[in-house]
């Protein structure tokens, strides 16, 4: 199958990067194989795990006077206003302490929206001048269940992202290299000052026990990935495959006006390999700009070369959709699929996109073993009796 990468105009929830007023790039989705360590911006491709829209908090924080700890995970990029003033100032739009009069930093801790591997820290500073942290560092931790912002300070937390020197009105990217999968990151500022967003872009790795039965095989909080697409002009196909419904327009994946031959699609890397049962295509919001058909293909990339269209069979063949209507389909084939893609025809857009079926035993305990494999061994500690059989 032809692959593509997806460059859009405006930051898709769970995978934009953030900018500063000095160089507003433009980002897009396109997230191929991530490389071992990055040492560019490449990781900003991947998902925010920390992103409200993917169910993040921000939990805790020593001080947040100037502006509220809320801000930090925003999905939007961050603005400012000359004219707005509070009781207390200046309003910023991010995170911002008081000026600190005695030793020791300030800190906010994020419980990330899905649980993952942390490629990449982008601690953006934008419009942040005079009143930026000069130094900031970013730990985490992965912990069982849902702790309490006292019982997360008494965990063990592992550097992530050494002390190390941050600009004003700039998105500072810092590469991580641990390849474990964490929970929670606390973001500490030396000695003071405001952050506009924090971005922990990586891989989301979901907990295996969680994912029997019928599950949702492509969905971003399950840890299916956007691989490639044909055109992101307005905003991304990751967003098909966020958690909940799209509430607006923008939150869905919408794609150029086609003038020429040929149409849209996406393809997507499912958490594993899965016995598909029911797709939801949800064009809710597009009215004039949704597709005039559909097409959900699959493939298992055990069985043959994704690059080879005869690898691939209809899970919903070509069909006529609505605008504003949320489709629901029934997959007769029940052979296991690894990927699927999405084909518009001839372009338009959608909010949602949900392939419902369940992980085979064999891809289970693969996911099983990996998602071992990469819990901190305190972790792995508190649940001594769920290590998977090898």
């Amino acid at each position: 199958m032809p692959a593509g990468r997806c460059t859009a105009r405006s930051v898709a929830p769970g995978c934009g990067v953030s900018r500063s007023t000095a160089a507003r790039r433009t980002a897009g989705c396109s997230p191929g194989k991530e490389p071992d360590v990055p040492t560019d911006a490449s990781f900003t491709e991947l998902p925010d795990l920390a992103s409200r829209h993917l169910g993040g908090s921000v939990v805790w924080a020593n001080d947040e006077l100037f502006a509220e700890r809320e801000n930090l995970i925003r999905p939007e990029a961050p603005t400012f206003s000359a004219e707005s003033f509070g009781h207390k100032g200046k309003v910023y739009d991010g995170w911002e302490t008081r000026r600190r009069r005695e030793p020791g930093h300030d800190e906010a801790v994020v419980r990330l929206g899905a649980a993952g591997v942390v490629y990449g820290v982008v601690v953006d500073t934008a419009f942040f001048r005079g009143n930026y942290p000069p130094h900031v560092s970013v730990e985490a931790t992965s912990v069982e269940g849902y702790p309490s912002p006292e019982e997360l300070r008494q965990a063990g937390w592992e550097t992530l992202v050494a002390r190390t020197e941050a600009r004003g009105d700039t998105a500072n990217l810092y590469p991580v290299a641990d390849r474990r999968r964490w929970t929670h990151v606390r973001l500490s500022i030396y000695p003071d000052g405001g952050v506009a967003r924090l971005r922990v872009h990586g891989e989301v790795l979901p907990d295996p026990r969680l994912l029997h039965g019928t599950v949702d095989l492509a969905a971003l909080e399950n840890g299916g990935t956007l691989l490639a697409c044909s055109d992101a002009f307005y905003s991304s196909p990751v967003n098909l495959i966020a958690p909940g419904r799209a509430r607006i327009m923008g939150e869905g994946w919408e794609n150029a006006r086609r003038r020429g031959p040929g149409n849209d699609f996406a393809t997507f890397r499912l958490v594993a390999a899965g016995e598909l049962a029911r797709v939801e295509v949800d064009t809710s919001y597009f009215v004039g700009n949704a597709p005039g058909w559909v097409k959900v293909s699959a493939a298992d990339e055990a069985k043959g070369d994704l690059d080879d269209p005869a690898s691939w069979w209809d899970a919903v063949p070509r069909t006529r959709v609505q605008p504003d209507t949320r489709h629901h389909y029934l997959v007769h084939d029940t052979r296991p699929a690894t990927h699927v893609r999405l084909d518009v025809y001839p372009d338009g857009g959608l909010t949602r996109l949900r392939v419902h079926g369940t992980i085979t035993p064999d891809a289970h305990a693969a996911l099983a073993r990996r998602w071992w494999a990469a819990l901190p061994a305190p972790h792995r500690a508190a649940i001594p009796d769920q290590e998977p059989s090898s």
